[in-house]
């Protein structure tokens, strides 16, 4: 396990596209694109029917991804054919991930996940209380379990999610869906002073569009930001235009490293070389 080290030295991007949207073979090159625009994790969704937590971009890339033909088999060949080199996480819901392999629970599916190279998982429909079979299986083949905390997550349910979280903790900025919007949530700040004690790195994700949006969540607090809908909206309006797979990798790679470069703007100076 350790997520940890793509936050250690500055502020991270963490970028999430659908695998396998809008076909596996673009899906590879956008992803691809996204490492060389500065990623430093990597979200996949494996896509699920019914994505709860997801607002209408993301529902629509993974309908997209499944009518392409992606499965758990699949996802898991789509990380093995890619050429990148940072940490890959795999988003998806539990159900997929209890009911893989020959037998139930969600062991196989870990076990299978550690050896293609994927580093870490989110379960949005996951509560802490019942993670204990995947945080067993997590420790058990060396992956991070992370946790989305919502700004209405408190008490008990927050104390067991700090038991079980690692690699880092997923901050919803905001309450809703998934999606894109035009100005940051203010209640980004006191979503973040709630887990001031957390031992872990703290990532806001949900509504972030922009440099400057990314940039004003770090100079919040936060130890890095998670992108979506933004990126895959970039996806979405190439795939409806028929545009060139290269052209779409050329919009992802930009963007990517305006966020990445906002989010460097927000974290504290870097210490400049002494002139001789």
């Amino acid at each position: 396990m350790g997520l940890e080290r793509a936050f250690a030295d500055e502020p991270a991007f963490v970028p999430y596209l659908a695998a396998g949207d809008p076909s596996y073979e673009a899906s590879l090159a956008y992803v691809e694109a996204l490492a060389r625009g500065g990623a430093d994790v990597i979200e996949l969704g494996l896509p699920f029917s019914e994505p709860i937590a997801e607002g209408k971009t993301i529902q629509n890339a993974i309908v997209r991804a499944l009518e392409a033909g992606m499965t758990p088999d699949r996802f898991f060949e789509f990380v093995e054919d890619l050429d990148v080199d940072v940490p890959l996480v795999c988003m998806t819901y539990y159900n997929l991930i209890y009911q893989y392999g020959e037998s139930e629970g969600p062991r196989p599916f870990v076990e299978k996940a550690a050896a293609v190279g994927i580093e870490g998982l989110v379960v949005p429909d996951l509560p802490g209380e019942e993670a204990g079979p995947l945080r067993t299986a997590c420790d058990e083949f060396g992956l991070d379990l992370v946790f989305i905390v919502a700004p209405t997550t408190r008490g008990d349910r927050l104390e067991r999610m700090l038991e079980q979280v690692s690699g880092y903790v997923y901050v919803q900025a905001r309450l809703g869906v998934t999606g894109a919007r035009e100005n940051v949530d203010d209640a980004t700040e006191e979503s973040l002073a709630r887990l001031s004690d957390w031992n872990v790195p703290k990532a806001v994700g949900f509504g972030i569009k922009t440099g400057d949006h990314a940039e004003r969540i770090v100079s919040a607090g936060a130890d890095g930001v998670i992108v979506g809908s933004a990126l895959v909206d970039i996806v979405a309006e190439g795939h409806e235009n028929g545009d060139a797979v290269g052209a779409v990798a050329d919009r992802l790679e930009a963007k990517a490293r305006e966020l990445k470069e906002g989010a460097l703007r927000g974290g504290p100076e870097q210490p400049q070389p002494e002139r001789t």
